[in-house]
């Protein structure tokens, strides 16, 4: 089994020194959290996801959810570990305190996401949709039902899910076939069959408050017509106590390549009893706001197995002995495997990635703070735009390079990370899944080029261009170097995006074929601005920790030199066009 050690000394080193955001700082909502509440919280997660947690992950693998009698039940050792995981408050860290929450930020919430899925991301999901369900109730349904529902989501008691996807339809919404029907006491029967619902079924919790997207008979077709609903396993009474089983059952589960301790099921609607949250034909709105968190999470569940996966990597090249190095001076026997240049090339690779990751979600978490919370709401808006900008590169750059990370990780282990007992191989297929679902990483390329790009006329990048510029315009003379190859590479961007938006007028194939190379661009030149903020810092307190910033900086030159070219490489691809492509006769 994989050991994991929460890397708190990098989490805690940005919450205290990038917290550098003026509009985050001028947040009256968190002022009161400080260094050392943090530091707690953040001690205290990393002990329940090492010592309780991780042993889950194995145990889920090994002996999956099953179906049995219509009744879901989650692998060993899972009840009873969420029973402390809700006892100690975990899924109301970033929750209202009106509701029982504790009402930390994103900025720290997104790190114990980030451990959460390094320990076992069969176990994160049970808890993971409670938190879209609770901000998608918290910003759209009536006080009513938010005094009656997230009370019992917030403590941990119930949990929720998203109902989205039917056999007809995944990213193609508009063809889903789920039907509501109102009543004359103002709820609706639903009916209709939802697949590859995560957590849909399972025995942690008393109740499960499904969100169902659904069409009003008198509602019209396509995405216009879609409705959003509450709908919980069980139904609620007017005191909020639990009465009889709704209309809903598991036809069945999945059995999935990875993520075994996870139930996905196949849930079917027969008249159950829903609410309509938000407004009638306004549902995918409402989703979106579930989602879009959703979607960003994703994205930090590929960093925490990145994580992992590169912590174990390590240990095992300082521990294996394979082959002779160029430079040995041992005249028998073998040396260790981290001595040999490839293997040094891969790991640094992963640590040059995974920490700019993190550095990159923690400005992104701050930003998400700011377009809810900001007083001014030009500037909640702008916030709003990066986030908007940044969510669909942040779930598939993330995702894929824990793909290639997990699979450098099996490298290094050789032929033992082919096996199951060192659980290397488990990363990798749990990983799987990232890039898939929550929106395909196809999807999300093709969201950023032909949405995010194209609103307000382009004005989004534009103005997230010129914004990581006048950031890092830095005067410590030590910085410069990677400024001169940053300001490269947002030149690089900056033609990108430019031929990305004449392109989309005149020929939307080639976008479409490029849509990917681009994501990737922007991500990889992000990545780069998230490591210049973290390499000011370095050069400006270096002789606080020099060890700790000189680990920084030679972390940062390798990510530098080896991985932000890969930008240029995705635009000299894309700019090649899309005519063999379309034009090539698949026999």
């Amino acid at each position: 089994m994989p050991s994991y050690n929460a890397p708190v000394k990098d989490m805690m080193f940005l919450f205290e020194k990038l917290r550098d955001n003026k509009n985050y700082n001028e947040l009256q909502k968190y002022k009161e959290v400080s260094s050392d509440l943090v530091k707690d919280i953040l001690e205290e997660a990393a002990k329940i996801n090492q010592n309780l947690i991780l042993p889950l992950a194995k145990a889920g693998d090994e002996n999956p959810a099953v179906l049995e009698n219509g009744i879901v039940r989650t692998p060993p050792g899972y009840k009873e570990a969420y029973q402390k995981y809700i006892e100690d408050g975990w899924t109301s860290l970033s929750c209202d305190p009106k509701y029982g929450g504790q009402g930390m930020p994103k900025t720290v919430s997104a790190f114990f996401d980030e451990m959460l899925s390094a320990a076992s991301l069969s176990f994160k999901l049970y808890s993971e949709l409670s938190i879209g369900a609770y901000n998608c109730i918290n910003h759209h349904a009536t006080d009513e039902i938010k005094n009656k529902y997230l009370p019992k989501i917030v403590e941990g008691k119930w949990s929720g899910t998203m109902c989205l996807t039917e056999p007809v339809c995944g990213t193609d919404l508009g063809l889903l076939k789920t039907k509501a029907s109102e009543q004359s006491n103002g709820s609706y029967k639903i009916t209709g069959q939802k697949i590859f619902i995560t957590s849909g079924d399972h025995d942690l919790t008393e109740n499960i408050i499904h969100l169902v997207l659904a069409r009003v008979s008198d509602s019209p077709a396509g995405t216009k017509g879609i409705s959003l609903f509450l709908v919980p396993k069980f139904v609620v009474k007017d005191d909020g106590s639990i009465g009889p089983r709704n209309g809903i059952s598991t036809g069945s589960i999945e059995s999935k390549m990875g993520i075994k301790g996870s139930a996905t099921c196949v849930l079917n609607f027969d008249d159950a009893t829903g609410y309509m949250i938000g407004k009638k034909d306004k549902g995918l709105n409402a989703m979106f706001t579930m989602m879009n968190l959703e979607r960003i999470v994703v994205g930090i569940q590929g960093l925490g197995i990145s994580e992992i996966a590169y912590q174990n990597s390590l240990a095992y090249a300082k521990e294996r002995k394979q082959g002779k190095t160029n430079k040995t001076k041992s005249t028998n026997g073998a040396d260790f495997i981290i001595e040999h240049a490839d293997i040094r090339r891969s790991l640094l690779n992963m640590k040059s990635i995974i920490e700019g990751e993190r550095a990159l979600c923690f400005w992104l978490s701050q930003q998400t703070e700011v377009s809810l919370y900001h007083h001014d709401d030009k500037i909640k808006q702008e916030a709003s735009d990066y986030v908007s900008l940044m969510t669909p590169v942040v779930k598939s750059l993330f995702t894929d390079l824990a793909m290639e990370i997990t699979n450098d990780a099996m490298q290094i282990y050789g032929g033992y990370g082919y096996t199951k007992d060192q659980g290397i191989e488990q990363l990798y297929r749990d990983n799987r899944i990232t890039p898939i679902y929550e929106g395909t990483n196809s999807v999300q390329a093709a969201d950023l080029v032909f949405r995010k790009l194209s609103n307000k006329n382009g004005d989004i990048i534009d103005k997230f261009l010129k914004m990581i510029k006048s950031e890092t315009n830095y005067s410590n003379e030590k910085i410069k170097p990677f400024i001169k190859d940053f300001d490269y590479y947002l030149d690089v961007l900056s033609k990108f995006s430019k031929w990305i938006n004449e392109k989309t007028k005149t020929e939307k194939d080639d976008v479409s074929a490029a849509a990917n190379d681009y994501l990737k661009t922007l991500g990889f030149v992000s990545i780069a601005y998230a490591w210049l903020k973290v390499l000011e810092v370095s050069f400006k307190d270096y002789n606080e920790n020099k060890n700790f910033y000189d680990d920084k900086i030679n972390t940062a030159r390798f990510y530098f030199d080896k991985v932000l070219p890969r930008a240029e490489q995705h635009y000299k691809s894309a700019i090649s066009g899309s005519s063999n492509i379309m034009n090539f006769k698949f026999n």
